[in-house]
């Protein structure tokens, strides 16, 4: 019987996933998306972080494609340097749905990414950065956050664990906003209905690829809805349970190239 054929599109998260700890892509990851290019397949990172705090890793990559950021809110042309399609976050629904989590769990702390390819992440006091390596400025009190307009909220908790914090907040704000966890210390609220899934489907549209030649790499819940559109879905060794829960393939860790593995597999050399 015939292999099946490679997939047209590698969809990469990068925190604990493509991306080593120390914020790094190893030689054997990037030699491995060479491979992926020179079989004529597109790759895109799709990823939590906002455009203005991706910009750098694209450079390192050599994109200059398509990224799918903010949680699914932004589609980011790298060649053009601009957005092609971006989703806000209402600052007065955010404002809401913070209350109604804190009716519930008591005071949180928040921090917010603006909109647009310069945008800033800002934190309140008490907001202790999860990636300490990300570029964030600090206001005086929490109205400074609605100052501009924003894609995403991002909320911390002093002793609920991202789990716990995660679903009472889906239960707190209901349709306001989609709850998500992405990493450490990171449970978000974004714009109702879009996901990594929403952002992923609009940019393979756009290169003209569809769903089921897709294949994506994550860690955490927030990759849930892309590997729900994607044709086939391969969680890291260290993954969240949820996210292992609904894979096709589980790799090895982002620290032992467990993107690299498999692509080598897929993509063999001549």
């Amino acid at each position: 019987m015939a292999a099946p054929p490679a997939p047209s599109l590698i969809a990469t998260d990068l925190d604990g996933t493509l991306l080593r700890g120390d914020d790094t892509v190893s030689d054997r990851s990037l030699a491995a998306l060479e491979r992926v290019a020179r079989a004529g397949a597109r790759h895109l990172v799709v990823t939590g972080r906002p455009a203005p705090r991706v910009r750098p890793l694209l450079d390192g990559l050599g994109c200059t494609g398509l990224a799918v950021c903010g949680q699914g809110a932004q589609v980011y042309d790298a060649a053009a340097g601009r957005l092609l399609w971006s989703v806000r976050l209402d600052r007065e629904l955010a404002e809401t749905a913070l209350g109604k989590i804190e009716a519930e769990v008591g005071q949180v702390y928040a921090a917010v990414d603006q909109d647009g390819v310069d945008g800033l992440t800002l934190i309140e006091p008490g907001y202790l950065m999860p990636h300490p390596t990300l570029p964030a400025v600090r206001v005086g009190r929490r109205d400074d956050l609605w100052r501009e307009p924003i894609s995403k909220v991002l909320l911390r908790h002093h002793s609920l664990s991202d789990d716990e914090l995660a679903a009472i907040a889906r239960s707190a704000v209901g349709s306001l906003a989609t709850v998500t966890m992405s990493g450490p210390g990171t449970v978000e609220l974004q714009p109702s209905g879009v996901t990594k899934a929403t952002g992923l489907a609009l940019a393979a549209e756009h290169l003209g690829i569809e769903a089921g030649q897709a294949l994506a790499f994550g860690d955490m819940p927030n990759d849930i809805p892309m590997f729900d559109w994607a044709g086939r879905g391969v969680a890291m060794a260290d993954a969240h349970p949820e996210l292992k829960a609904v894979a096709d393939e589980i790799t090895m860790s982002n620290e032992d190239d467990g993107v690299a593995v498999v692509l080598e597999r897929l993509f063999p050399t001549d």
